[in-house]
């Protein structure tokens, strides 16, 4: 029987715990694809499981990451969608096909196996087909978790319009993602970063209308009223948390909508944020967002292969060992500006 290269976490703690080991390749079942894993994009949440500080339950000895790109070798029977050579990614819930992201149940890289491994079957009517595009195997990696993530906090409320204005912090895969959207649907971006040299190298190469470092400007919501003539940001991509809410509070237009996605960063001393207060008073929508679903998936794919948009893909690792530890190394310094992937070919 072929076998492949599997990666687990035998416990959890440190990245050193990340262990290849060889098992059986399955084989597509009934409604089922088989899919050779061509590239694998990190997130924070897998470098959360992986330090063992993420919030929710995760299986034991997992099989980590839950983005990838590749391509289908094997269709089983009754599948009409797919043929071989077909390249393809998944949404991090397999059970998620349209609708909210209720919790995480059936996600990879989670609450079942991930995708850091050389071969993973998927239900065909999980998986994404992806348009004819030049991107790369990478780029498309790169775009799970980051593109429906990005689509549902746009599109899953009060849709972004031409004309409003973005605020995005920091410069992650969500971020870079969102200001990427943002300016192809003819909005004005503002990013933030404590970096200068980051936020140089952004407006050189995705054009960002304004910037402001937070480390210079710690009152930045101020920043962003100047910026806006007193109105605020439409929509913000609130990544950080408890630790920089008030401020996205303060920065947000009335009536307008701050996405809630991450928990990067903790409170700066113990006094807690008025939320309550700060959303009532701008009228504003605060929302959770876990991911996205299938459809919204399949919607920021055609968006991406349509306006043949670029993909802030940092730097790739090989799928060794040494490589695969560096990658989540390289993530959790935050060194990074976009995605890391580690390429299985």
């Amino acid at each position: 029987m072929s076998t492949q290269t599997v990666y687990r976490l035998a416990s959890r703690g440190k990245f050193e715990n990340l262990q290849p080991v060889q098992e059986p390749i399955p084989q597509a079942g009934k409604y089922e694809v088989l899919v050779k894993v061509r590239s694998v994009a990190l997130n924070f949440r897998d470098i959360a499981i992986a330090k063992d500080i993420f919030p929710l339950p995760v299986k034991e000895n997992l099989v980590p990451c839950s983005d990838m790109a590749g391509e289908v070798v094997q269709v089983g029977e009754g599948v009409i969608d797919f043929c071989i050579g077909d390249h393809v990614i998944a949404p991090v819930s397999l059970i998620v096909l349209y609708g909210p992201v209720k919790d995480e149940d059936h996600s990879l890289g989670g609450s079942v196996d991930g995708v850091l491994r050389q071969y993973i079957v998927l239900p065909a009517h999980a998986t994404v087909k992806l348009p004819q595009s030049p991107h790369t195997f990478s780029d498309w990696a790169a775009t799970v978790t980051t593109a429906y993530t990005v689509w549902n906090a746009f599109y899953g409320c009060q849709p972004l319009r031409p004309g409003q204005t973005v605020l995005l912090l920091g410069t992650g895969g969500v971020s870079l993602t969102g200001l990427i959207f943002a300016k192809a649907a003819g909005a004005t971006t503002i990013i933030t970063s404590s970096s200068d040299a980051k936020l140089n190298q952004i407006k050189l190469k995705y054009g960002v209308d304004y910037t402001i470092n937070y480390r210079t400007h710690p009152d930045w919501a101020t920043e962003v009223k100047k910026i806006t003539a007193g109105q605020g940001a439409d929509h913000i991509l609130e990544v950080g948390g408890v630790g920089t809410i008030e401020q996205s509070l303060e920065s947000v237009a009335w009536g307008g909508v701050v996405s809630v996605i991450g928990f990067l960063s903790s409170l700066m001393d113990d006094k807690m944020p008025n939320v309550t207060f700060q959303t009532l008073a701008k009228g504003a929508i605060l929302r959770g967002i876990l991911a996205g679903s299938k459809q919204q998936l399949e919607d920021a794919a055609k968006f991406i292969g349509k306006q043949n948009l670029s993909v802030p893909v940092d730097k790739t690792f090989p799928f060794t060992r040494e490589g695969v530890i560096s990658a989540f190394e390289f993530v959790a310094s935050g060194k990074h500006v976009g995605k890391v992937c580690i390429n299985l070919d």
